[in-house]
């Protein structure tokens, strides 16, 4: 297997002696190679089909997790936490785990990537089952913690993705869906964190965004079940609430603390006239999609 994230950039071999406009115009040019590689039709395929594949087990109370070392796993643990507050879903729904356990996240833990031993284990440690989802995040695709994990949850009947930066990686040969985003070298050799971590997160961004998306969790383009836990946050709901029925500051004010402060039952309060218990449990029975839901109220 050709590795690229490890091949020398021939763009970048005098970048050392380069003045520090031309460095970070160099990075610049490079970083706009990314998006490209995102876009390609079969990249774009094989991430419809694990999103497809995320929506249908979060819809059967599965889970999703992210596992992956260094990098690739602090890309995971981010985006899972940001699921949290912008989604407003329990911090079961989606989990990031990276070898060497949280301290990992701060200070590399040496050795820790290179036990596939330790990917089964840390999924065993939070009850992988057969409704759960696992996509190994691999720069180079090789880490055996990643092809570990996988290979476990593959034998429980989980379903598994792998998400790396090469082309014919080894972790695709070890999950069911591959989606495989080549970036080229890297403007420092081998610094996976530039390029590839970029093409990561991206990639992270737009399954999770996605599928919460599938699930009912935006409305237009609103994040209508984002938990207001600080004043930013409750300003924010206050605005999506006011941008999605069109009522004052105020009013919005008034109907997200009648709905608990919940900005999607105070947004079907509003645009179906009833009161917090009605929306409440009209929302339940549409899934959470608020577009149905007042469909459903004014007809």
């Amino acid at each position: 297997m050709e590795r690229t994230t490890e091949a020398r950039n021939p763009q970048t071999m005098h970048i050392d002696t380069m003045s520090t406009a031309d460095v970070l115009n160099t990075i610049n040019q490079q970083d706009q190679s990314v998006p490209i590689a995102i876009g390609q039709p079969e990249v774009m395929t094989s991430i419809k089909a694990f999103v497809d594949v995320v929506v249908d087990r979060l819809k059967h109370q599965g889970r999703l997790f992210y596992i992956g070392a260094g990098t690739s796993g602090r890309l995971g643990i981010l985006d899972a936490a940001e699921c949290v507050p912008t989604f407003g879903i329990d911090p079961e729904m989606v989990q990031g785990l990276i070898a060497g356990g949280p301290g990992a996240m701060i200070t590399a833990v040496e050795g820790a990537e290179d036990s596939k031993e330790g990917g089964e284990d840390d999924l065993r440690a939070h009850n992988l089952s057969k409704s759960d989802v696992v996509l190994g995040i691999a720069a180079s695709g090789t880490t055996p913690y990643v092809v570990g994990g996988l290979d476990y949850a593959r034998s429980i009947g989980a379903a598994t993705g792998a998400l790396s930066c090469n082309s014919s990686a080894l972790i695709s040969q070890h999950a069911n869906i591959a989606i495989e985003v080549v970036v080229g070298p890297e403007v420092v050799t081998g610094s996976t964190r530039m390029k590839a971590g970029t093409a990561q997160k991206l990639v992270l961004n737009m399954i999770s965004t996605a599928a919460m998306i599938k699930l009912g969790k935006v409305y237009g383009n609103l994040m209508v079940d984002v938990k207001p836990t600080n004043l930013k946050l409750v300003d924010r709901a206050k605005r999506i609430i006011q941008a999605a029925t069109g009522v004052d500051y105020e009013t919005a004010t008034h109907y997200l603390e009648a709905a608990e402060h919940r900005p999607k039952v105070a947004i079907v309060m509003i645009l179906g006239k009833v009161d917090e218990q009605t929306a409440d449990t009209a929302l339940k029975q549409h899934d959470g999609f608020i577009a149905a839901t007042i469909q459903h109220l004014i007809e």
